[in-house]
């Protein structure tokens, strides 16, 4: 390390480590060791390790926006040939994003204090929460792609110990292990492609892993299995199809962390993605399979939002559906634009996680067709899920409109298909917002909603601060000088983003709702419902073809172990007892009887040696 750098930088590795500190000062009440009543100090600091987090991590991007990018490296083990580090690249990008989880992450925690306030565990809930920020931060500033997958794992076990917060519940026990194993199957393949780039290149470092990928030495097969192995882990961090099922059932978690789990946690799995860009371009079939899997993972996610009525997945779906677009920007070698759709999506998705948060906490209820008329009764709560909506669907001026608008531009010369997939999914998702708005806060009031009241001042600070931050959100991307000149977009691609934005508008106004019948009297119409309702049966097919499959490979096992091994097992030990209870009628009390057939044993015994080594 140089001694010209400053402190901030130089400390650049405590900023994961706030997190972590604030999981470990929150196990004396999470242990119980202090009373349960008593719980709130691990909360405050939490908050205040948060808080030190962002504050340092802005003071280092105001150095790195002056002076450039720094690289930061500290041997860790170094073993024959192997060398590895425990390295932080600070550069812009990684450090905004670094901002963007710890700001979010101090948003998230003040709002829990406000949802969680009778919940008796909420010492331990806090402690999770730090582990799940510190995991988020190393991610985003790890400068080696195998400290990226270690810290990839960690965030794995927080995600689903956050899902199984309340374990009581056998349906969050389910989603719990569904979540985990679901990550798995792609964290087992990211390790597969990990294990196999280092013994490719025998390098970690990202940018010793550019220049090795310059070269291009790799066979088309083994480019190709590679790239599917990195694309695995990050399709399985955002949710994308096939492996998008864990992020809907993950909604059974507290929602504080839903938060967090819709806005930054795909955001790291994308960031990750983006940092392994170079590599993944030595594999055009790698390429082609990314931009399958998010254009199905765009339009699929948006057409089955649209049939739910669980508040919570109609959220769950629709980031599936945009995080489906940043997969085909990174295909497509567009990195800056997945950054803007990244950034934009973030501030926008916490938003509307945390007013249908107010919504759940007010009225216990989180299905659609039994609320409605909240807007008059939840003024801020209803004002965030606006704003919130119109920075997700490109309302002109806001952060999501200037990200769309730029896509457009680029992908009118790139690729006109999917120029027309983004404009379809902004159409679907502002037609699948408008529903649900005229759901819960439009309308007449039902039953569980008309003792609903505004929710406390510490849920509703958060959620103004971010109101507020989305509102501003266009100029604090002008400010940029990176994005100088890029967000200085044609007319008509300003007029395709609006259009496709006033057309899902005026589809979900018109729209019938019956709040009577959720499902449609008609056959043709409810088998579609039916169809979008249960995502395209995905998880029934996954349970006749996989499920099935590993199950039976599982009762064969079973049948061998019970039947072959151990039933060779235990007829050696019915012959061993067999035998016994025929020698021992043989005892006769003569000595000599013994001694002969002690000879006679030895004589057999050297005889067959002898034969043997003849």
């Amino acid at each position: 390390m140089t001694p010209e750098l400053s402190l901030p930088i130089q400390t650049a590795w405590l900023i994961p480590l706030y997190g972590f500190i604030g999981m470990l000062v929150s196990l004396p009440w999470a242990c119980g060791w202090f009373r349960r009543d008593a719980h709130r100090p691990a909360a405050y600091l939490n908050i205040l390790l948060t808080l030190l987090a962002f504050a340092h991590g802005s003071l280092i991007l105001q150095e790195v926006y002056q002076s450039g990018p720094v690289d930061l490296a500290f041997p860790w083990l170094s073993v024959a040939d192997l060398e590895l580090n425990i390295s932080f690249s600070l550069s812009l990008t990684n450090l905004v994003a670094l901002e963007l989880i710890t700001g979010l992450s101090l948003l998230s925690q003040v709002y829990s204090l406000g949802y969680m306030d009778k919940e008796w565990a909420l010492a331990r809930f806090f402690a999770l929460l730090g582990f799940f920020e510190g995991a988020m931060s190393g991610v985003v500033l790890s400068d080696s792609l195998f400290q990226s997958y270690f810290l990839l794992e960690m965030l794995t076990l927080s995600t689903y110990l956050l899902v199984g917060f309340w374990y009581a519940q056998p349906l969050v026990v389910t989603a719990a292990r569904d979540a985990f194993l679901t990550k798995r199957v792609g964290d087992v393949l990211l390790l597969m492609g990990v294990v196999a780039l280092c013994s490719y290149s025998g390098v970690m470092g990202f940018n010793d892993l550019y220049a090795w990928a310059a070269q291009d030495t790799l066979s088309p097969l083994a480019a190709t299995l590679l790239g599917l192995g990195l694309v695995a882990g990050p399709t399985g961090k955002c949710a994308q199809f096939p492996m998008h099922l864990w992020l809907d059932e993950a909604m059974e978690g507290p929602n504080p962390a839903s938060i967090l789990r819709n806005s930054v946690v795909v955001t790291c799995g994308a960031i990750v993605l983006l940092k392994v860009m170079p590599i993944l371009q030595l594999s055009p079939i790698a390429i082609g399979v990314m931009l399958v899997i998010g254009s199905i993972s765009a339009i699929g996610g948006s057409l089955v939002a649209l049939a739910q009525v669980d508040i919570k997945r109609t959220l769950s779906y629709s980031t599936t559906a945009h995080m489906g677009l940043v997969f085909i920007a990174i295909a497509l070698q567009i990195p800056v634009l997945a950054l803007l759709l990244l950034f934009t999506h973030a501030v926008s998705k916490a938003l509307l996680s945390m007013s249908i948060g107010g919504v759940i906490a007010s009225t216990n209820c989180q299905d659609i067709t039994e609320l409605g008329g909240l807007g008059s009764r939840m003024p801020a709560t209803t004002t965030a899920f606006l704003v919130g909506g119109a920075g997700l669907v490109g309302f002109l001026p806001l952060g999501g409109f200037l990200a769309l608008a730029q896509s457009i531009e680029l992908l009118s010369v790139r690729s006109v298909p999917f120029m027309a997939v983004f404009l379809l999914t902004n159409a679907l998702t502002a037609m699948g917002l408008v529903r649900v708005f005229r759901h819960v806060f439009m309308g007449d009031s039902l039953i569980k909603s008309r003792r609903a009241a505004e929710v406390n001042w510490q849920m509703a600070f958060p959620m103004v601060a971010l109101t507020v931050i989305v509102l501003i959100t266009p100029l604090l991307l002008v400010r940029l000088e990176s994005l100088d000149g890029l967000l200085a977009f044609p007319l008509w691609a300003a007029a395709l983003v609006v259009g496709s934005g006033l057309l899902g508008l005026l589809a979900g106004a018109v729209l019938p709702l019956s709040k009577a019948w959720s499902r449609s009297l008609n056959p043709v119409l409810r088998w579609w419902q039916d169809l979008l309702a249960y995502d395209f049966y995905t998880e029934r097919f996954y349970r006749l073809t996989i499920v099935n499959v590993v199950a039976g490979f599982s009762r064969l096992a079973s049948w061998f172990d019970r039947n072959v091994v151990d039933g060779l097992l235990n007829g050696v030990a019915r012959f061993s007892l067999a035998s016994a209870d025929s020698l021992k009628l043989s005892v006769s009390g003569q000595s000599q009887t013994y001694v002969l057939t002690v000879l006679l044993a030895i004589v057999l015994f050297l005889t067959a040696v002898s034969w043997f080594l003849t």
